[in-house]
């Protein structure tokens, strides 16, 4: 590299020559909630600790597998740019990206898995997990992570469009959005057993192992029909996502210290009552009743069911607990047209789990 480039790289932190990944945004919401639970366990009393150290052993396995994709990355040795959690807000909505990767060719909204138990995808692309629970096999549903991702899509899409006023430009996006920016689901533990024997092919086509990741994008770029974009233009394009980054508000330690006191929460489950039994959140009775008042409001009013609110905003929920209006507009994603609508039926409902 020439003493020009050296300078050049030194001004703009931006490599010239990109020969390898650039871990343009490499910090993480998660490792940040692990760091204050950390510092937060030091000092909790004992009866609290129990159950930030199952919290904290959730936030770690989750950053484990965003990390083992992070490997794959970092020893690709693509001209890429990698964007970790970037968390998006548009009209109300919230999008938590795990990885935004842009190539020279297209930009792919990863979407990282790290799951418990084996995964398979039934025909309807309906996604069930089996469990080894207490010494046998159960079987459940899971949200699906392929609709997940097309949420992320869509938020990106609308993001891409409200930054373009000219109309030729904005038709242009509509039309090769879907060529330039691509979905893939990383199941990111090693362990886990697929069976996509019956899964529709557009989903089969969309979901791999963390050790497929490279492989896969070689083959997407060998195979995009799209001109290559500049050096200059993907920085641009990282700049553009890195601008729009918003720090999650949320406040995940006050829920071990509702009203003064230690409040036992309802996304974490006592290990003596389940016997050990691994228990999620979403099987949580706060996530379900949540869920069960989405679903029914948004087939009274014929709409999407994460246009009421999305599971990242169910979980913000259970963190936060909001007792009022005031507290609840604190939560990303519930701005003032939610909270009026829908507000005081969710202070309703967490305050039914609240004084239990």
């Amino acid at each position: 590299m020439g003493v020009f480039d050296s300078f050049k790289e030194l001004v703009t932190q931006k490599p010239v020559g990109l020969k390898k990944p650039d871990f343009y945004k490499a910090d993480s919401d998660a490792k940040k909630q692990l760091e204050r639970l950390q510092q937060l366990y030091a000092t909790a009393p004992d009866r609290v600790k129990p159950q930030i150290e199952r919290d904290m052993k959730l936030l770690a396995y989750g950053i484990a597998g965003e990390e083992n994709v992070a490997f794959e990355l970092n020893n690709s040795y693509l001209p890429i740019i990698v964007l970790h959690d970037l968390r998006l807000e548009h009209e109300g909505l919230s999008a938590q990206i795990d990885y935004l990767i842009i190539t020279t060719k297209f930009c792919l909204v990863v979407e990282c898995k790290n799951l418990f138990g084996n995964l398979e995808v039934n025909s309807r692309g309906e996604f069930i997990r089996e469990l080894d629970f207490n010494g046998k096999r159960k079987k459940e549903g899971i949200y699906s992570p392929v609709t997940q991702n097309v949420r992320h899509m869509e938020m990106i899409k609308a993001l891409r469009l409200t930054s373009k006023s000219n109309p030729l430009m904005r038709a242009a996006l509509e039309k090769y959005f879907d060529d330039f920016y691509r979905s893939v689901i990383v199941l990111a533990n090693p362990k886990t057993v697929i069976n996509l024997k019956r899964a529709p092919k557009n989903v089969k086509d969309q979901i791999i192992r963390g050790d497929q990741l490279i492989e896969y994008i070689k083959r997407l770029i060998r195979e995009s029909k799209e001109g290559s974009s500049s050096e200059k233009d993907m920085y641009k394009l990282a700049d553009f996502f890195v601008g729009l980054h918003k720090e999650n508000p949320v406040d995940y330690t006050e829920r071990y210290f509702m009203g003064g006191g230690f409040e036992q929460s309802e996304a974490i489950v006592d290990r003596e009552e389940n016997r050990g039994a691994e228990v999620t959140i979403e099987e949580t009775p706060l996530y379900l009743a949540l869920k069960q008042y989405r679903y029914e409001t948004s087939k009274a009013e014929g709409i999407k069911a994460y246009y009421i609110f999305n599971n990242a905003q169910i979980e913000a929920l259970i963190a936060a607990m909001p007792r009022s209006l005031d507290e609840l507009r604190k939560i990303s994603g519930f701005g003032e047209v939610k909270c009026e609508k829908y507000g005081e039926a969710i202070i309703e409902i967490v305050g039914k789990y609240k004084e239990r």
